[in-house]
């Protein structure tokens, strides 16, 4: 029988795709000109993030929900800016791709993410060069050459700005790790966006002055209140809804999940836009793309195993070696001695994040460090 806590859990990841497919069809309606016809993206991602910016300022100063973090000027200045701005970035460009291809495409084009992770991590140095990764990554790119050349209506600049806006969210990805976690600073998603939707919103305000508001001055567009309001509603309970889900599951199923959602919203897609055609190669170069992202997905956690073995085993001998010690001695070793002056936990006594440090996956972010992760600041995609 299942448990209560089980159906709940069922429940929050059933929240989760829903939400997610629900943004990402959503977005496509309101920019695409065919429907809503609102063909600006940088001022649908500007609503995004002002609004997430009131709601945050409202959970945090006015109605005390949470405590914001200690923020200091060097902190906001080295990471919280640049990663702001590549968060603008991957958003402005990933929006901007639904004015030009199909989002059946757009999902496929996304199995490029661990690709780009991994390039710019090795580029940034938190990762090392390895050939069995590597051939993954060569996988994954041939799958997305097949599907693209299988595209009928494939379009060089929509695919172009897709692929920069993940390169963009991969390099934001990287330097959140390299960044925040190596200040110590951990943001749940209220205080997350509290501070960087803000910045992130800036960010868009100078590419909107050059490129959309003097088009929108002359152009007759329709502004509904209410249709925007509900958009960044739904983005909004986007954010919360990943965070309540990786709270309850592990990282693994999160990635279940995600591939789960991705097959839906390509077949929703095809049902809800009728011009988005899926064709037999599109959906082999998929197949061989994902190949390659579950391969990459289990190399990561092969990888997290074996450390955590290595850590056993290391706790192990130690735990022996004092054991031995103090029968020989006949001393007390106190239980501290597994601390170190500072009160940080090293070793053996360390938890597997703490010795590896959170890793940031290509499609789902780990437990603690997604705080700043893809999906919990995605306001227009997941």
């Amino acid at each position: 029988m299942v448990s209560k806590q089980h159906l709940l859990t069922y429940l929050y990841l059933l929240v989760y795709i829903l939400l997610s497919s629900g943004v990402i069809l959503y977005n496509k309606w309101v920019l695409s000109p065919k429907y809503f016809n609102f063909p600006f993206p940088i001022t649908l991602t500007m609503i995004h993030m002002g609004f997430s910016s009131l709601v945050a300022f409202f959970l945090i100063r006015v109605f005390k929900i949470v405590a914001p973090v200690k923020m200091t000027f060097e902190i906001y200045a080295t990471c919280v800016i640049p990663i702001s701005a590549f968060f603008a970035s991957s958003l402005w460009f990933g929006n901007t791709a639904y004015l030009f291809i199909s989002v059946a495409f757009i999902q496929m084009l996304k199995a490029l993410m661990p690709v780009a992770t991994f390039l710019m991590a090795v580029i940034c140095g938190t990762d090392k060069l390895r050939c069995d990764v590597f051939l993954n990554m060569v996988l994954v790119s041939v799958g997305v050459v097949v599907s693209s050349y299988g595209e009928i209506h494939f379009n060089i600049v929509g695919t172009v700005y897709q692929v920069t806006g993940i390169f963009a969210e991969a390099l934001r990805l990287v330097l959140t790790q390299v960044l925040l976690q190596k200040k110590g600073l951990t943001l749940n998603p209220i205080t997350s966006l509290y501070y960087i939707a803000p910045c992130s919103f800036v960010f868009l305000f100078v590419p909107w002055c050059l490129l959309e508001k003097p088009e929108m001055e002359v152009s007759q567009i329709q502004f509904n209140y209410w249709i925007f309001f509900s958009n960044a509603l739904c983005a909004l309970a986007l954010n919360f809804s990943i965070f309540l889900a990786i709270g309850r599951t592990s990282a693994v199923t999160m990635r279940v999940a995600g591939v789960l959602k991705d097959w839906i919203l390509i077949a929703l897609s095809t049902v809800i836009f009728p011009e988005s055609t899926i064709t037999n190669l599109n959906i082999i170069g998929y197949a061989i793309a994902l190949c390659g992202v579950v391969m990459y997905n289990y190399l990561k956690l092969r990888d997290v195993h074996l450390s955590q073995t290595s850590v056993e085993s290391i706790a192990e001998r130690v735990a022996k070696d004092l054991k031995m010690e103090k029968k020989s001695s006949d001393l007390y070793v106190p239980d501290d001695i597994m601390n170190d002056s500072s009160g940080g936990k090293t070793g053996w006594n360390a938890s597997p994040l703490d010795l590896r440090g959170d890793e940031e996956s290509p499609l789902v972010p780990s437990s603690r460090a997604s705080h700043l992760g893809r999906n919990q600041l995605s306001i227009h995609k997941a």
